[in-house]
């Protein structure tokens, strides 16, 4: 597996992996109706765009495929945090927010925030996040719940 720094070449590769991740989603934590409202707007959405041109972002890629990757877009926000169907539960999460906090200690940052789904709040909370709320939101006329977080960071 490679590690490295997201660039804009890569935006429709990323594209690909945020909609595979969530088509792949268990139907028992959101229902086919769910996934096609979010995994819709991957195409044709700025803020996914603003968060890969002008956040900070590592990538996974096994043989030049891109197969996870996570963002902070504004700085100390986690945007973006998707893996492939077929590559998750296997750690790249875990690496990528680990790599994530680290990066910010470096610039300082006091803490990160992030806005999880169903499916990733858990990987937050094992890694010492904290749930600030639950909440509603729609997309594309469709309700979700999602966990508002935040991570104090510490540094050594």
């Amino acid at each position: 597996m490679n590690l490295r720094q997201i660039t804009i070449k890569d935006q429709l590769e990323l594209k690909k992996v945020y909609f595979d991740s969530i088509q792949s989603i268990d139907e028992k934590k959101y229902n086919q109706e769910q996934k096609r409202a979010w995994s819709s707007q991957v195409w044709d959405n700025p803020i996914f765009d603003k968060s890969i041109t002008q956040g900070k972002g590592w990538l996974f890629s096994e043989k030049g495929i891109i197969i996870a990757f996570a963002t902070r877009y504004p700085n100390n926000r986690i945007a973006l945090f998707y893996c492939k169907g077929n590559f998750q539960r296997q750690g790249f999460g875990s690496k990528l927010l680990h790599k994530l906090e680290d990066e910010a200690k470096k610039e300082g940052l006091e803490s990160l925030s992030t806005e999880a789904s169903l499916i990733s709040y858990k990987l937050f909370l094992k890694n010492e996040w904290e749930i600030i709320r639950k909440e509603k939101i729609t997309i594309n006329n469709i309700f979700f719940e999602r966990y508002k977080m935040i991570k104090i960071l510490k540094f050594s």
